[in-house]
Parts: structure tokens; C-alpha cells; sequence
């Protein structure tokens, strides 16, 4: 149950902030269908950044003494430059749609089509290769998080919260759930919040009221890159073992998903991410899953195709969407440009 539970959450919080992302940015009354090519290049970024870093003596000697604070910091530090390179990437589709007032769907899906080109072009460019990997090591190595870390050794056993939470775990599914959980506050429980949701209603009115629709709609955006971005590398950390390859398996896709069966509020997003997580983690990991700890592994006995696993998540998406896609509830003023001029 430990790896299950471990599992799921690092399939579902990627989701969960990039699902997010999608809110603000539509709240804003933006289309932000460019959430997968912003993962895709958020995760390059990151990766690279950790790349070019393990190139430095200070990290490279805190990998080899065991510093794990240090290794978290570089951790924090590739967070933060993904987040920072994923906002300036979104920009593209903010002008696009707000000064240029473009078709958003067909400016979200030009960046989903320029991003895994641009990656994988300048990963050949850097390493002569499809793939850009880390320098030396693994994630594993270098984040993971285990009871050794904390000076508890190995056959210890520190109880079930301790051994699911504390034990194999990276610290950037954490930050990330700190991230959503601030963030959900933000848009729900602060003044900047009302503005970004009224230009998603009614701009109009919220401009007869002061509020500069435009920036705030830039903001919106700007915002939803950054957590793209964020969410495309903690992607790339935890289950793709810090690489990038220009592809992200479609959680872009799945992230808008779950933000529409979410009804793009963050507690059924949240909810609706753990959801899809579970099954993305049966689809990836059905062999090794132990229900009840008898050393029977199931899902695997079962007999049933490895293709049926992995098209779990994609069907189950398919059939709640069917579902529930007729109670979902958009901002009004989404994908629509504004005009100061109409009323």
C-alpha cells in the first residue's frame, strides 16, 4: 500500500499543479491549451539546469559526501528556473491572444507543436542526442529522500506515515502541494483573485470598475506558465528520472482534463488529480503492486494485456469527461478578446 499511495503522488501532483495552471489562466478568460508544450519545455530547463550544475564543484562534492541539503537546494533552484523559463514561454500565447488577438486554441496548439521541436533540436545541438540526461548519477541518487538521509537506518521501521511520506520520497512533490494549496487561497480568498476571476466573467464590468483587463489577463497567464513550467520538470524529476526527451506522455492533456472534471476549482482538481494519478500508476506499475503486502501481485495475475493497463488513464479520462462534461461550468469570457470598446 506504502508504493501504491507513493506512487499515486507522484503521478497526481504533477497533474494537480498543472491543472492549476490551466485555472488561472482561464479564470483570466485565456485558453491555455499550451500546457503540454510548456511541461515539455519546462521539463527541458530544469533538466539541463540540473545538468549544468552537477558541473560545479559545490554540488558535485555534496552528491559525493551525502550534503543533502545542498542537493535539495539545486533541487529548489531547478524548480524555480523551469517556473521562471515556462512564464517567459507563455508569453508567446499571452500576446498572441491579447494583443494580437489571436485564436487562443490555435496559438496554444502552436506552441504545443514548436515545443517538442525546440527541445528536441537543442538537445541534439548540447549532446548530440534525443535524450538529455544527468551528468552523473540518477534522481534517485542525487534527490530522493530516504530514512538514511535522516541518519535512520535502513532496516528501521518508522510506521506507515513514516515509511509512505518520509521514505523514498523527493521534496518537489511536497513543494508543489505547498505551491497549490497557497495559490488556491490566492485565486479564491484575496482581492488580485477577485479581479483575475472577474476578467474571466465579465471584463467589461470589471473594467467599469478600474481593473486593467489586459494585465490582468497577462498576469493570469504568466502565472500558468510558471506552474507548467514547475510542474513539467517535477514530471521529468520524479518519474522520468530527471530526463527530457521533448515529450511529457500527454500530462498536458490529462492536466486540462482534470481541470475540467475539477470543474476548475481547486479542491475537485485536487481530488480529480489523485484520481487519474492512481490509474496512471496502475497503468505504469501494475506488476509491482502489492494491495495487501502478501506477496501476491494481483494485477499482474490477472492475466489481462500490459496495452489494456496502459490505456487506463486515457480511458478513464475519455469516460468522465463523457460524464461530466455537461455539469462543467467555464468562465464566461474565456477564449474570447477583449474589446474596450464593446459593451
Amino acid at each position: 500500500m506504502t508504493f501504491l499511495i507513493q506512487q499515486t503522488l507522484l503521478y497526481a501532483v504533477p497533474l494537480m499543479i498543472v491543472a492549476l495552471a490551466g485555472v488561472f489562466a482561464e479564470r483570466s478568460g485565456i485558453i491555455n491549451l499550451a500546457l503540454e508544450g510548456i511541461m515539455i519545455f519546462g521539463a527541458f530547463v530544469g533538466v539541463l539546469f540540473v545538468h549544468t550544475m552537477q558541473s560545479v564543484p559545490l554540488f558535485l562534492n555534496a552528491a559525493r559526501s551525502g550534503n543533502w541539503l545542498t542537493l535539495q537546494g539545486l533541487e529548489l533552484l531547478a524548480m524555480l528556473v523551469a517556473a521562471a523559463l515556462g512564464a517567459v514561454f507563455s508569453l508567446l500565447l499571452s500576446f498572441a491572444s491579447i494583443n494580437l488577438r489571436a485564436d487562443q486554441t490555435i496559438g496554444g496548439t502552436a506552441l504545443n507543436l514548436m515545443a517538442p521541436a525546440l527541445v528536441l533540436f537543442l538537445i541534439r545541438i548540447l549532446v548530440n542526442q534525443n535524450t538529455l540526461m544527468m551528468k552523473t548519477g540518477d534522481a534517485a541518487s542525487w534527490f530522493m529522500l530516504k530514512k538514511s538521509t535522516f541518519g535512520i537506518d535502513k532496516s528501521t521501521n518508522i510506521g506507515f506515515l513514516g515509511e509512505t511520506f518520509l521514505n523514498k520520497v523527493y521534496l518537489a512533490t511536497y513543494i508543489c502541494i505547498l505551491v497549490f494549496v497557497v495559490l488556491s487561497i490566492v485565486l479564491y480568498k484575496t482581492r488580485f483573485g477577485l479581479r483575475l476571476r472577474a476578467c474571466g466573467e465579465n471584463p467589461q464590468a470589471a473594467d467599469s470598475l478600474g481593473i486593467n483587463v489586459y494585465k490582468m489577463r497577462y498576469a493570469g497567464t504568466t502565472i500558468s506558465g510558471a506552474l507548467a513550467g514547475m510542474g513539467g520538470f517535477v514530471y521529468a524529476l520524479t518519474t522520468a528520472n530527471c530526463t527530457a526527451n521533448g515529450d511529457v506522455a500527454g500530462f498536458g492533456f490529462l492536466a486540462l482534463a482534470v481541470m475540467i472534471f475539477g470543474n476548475w476549482k481547486p479542491l475537485n482538481i485536487a481530488g480529480a488529480s489523485l484520481l487519474f494519478g492512481l490509474f496512471k500508476c496502475i497503468a505504469a506499475a501494475y506488476s509491482s503492486i502489492d494491495l495487501n503486502g502478501d506477496g501476491v501481485f494481483l494485477l499482474a495475475e490477472l492475466g489481462i494485456s500490459s496495452h489494456l493497463y496502459r490505456m487506463l488513464p486515457y480511458l478513464v479520462t475519455l469516460a468522465v469527461l463523457a460524464f461530466t462534461s455537461k455539469k462543467s461550468r467555464a468562465p464566461k469570457a474565456e477564449g474570447i478578446p477583449y474589446d474596450k470598446g464593446s459593451r
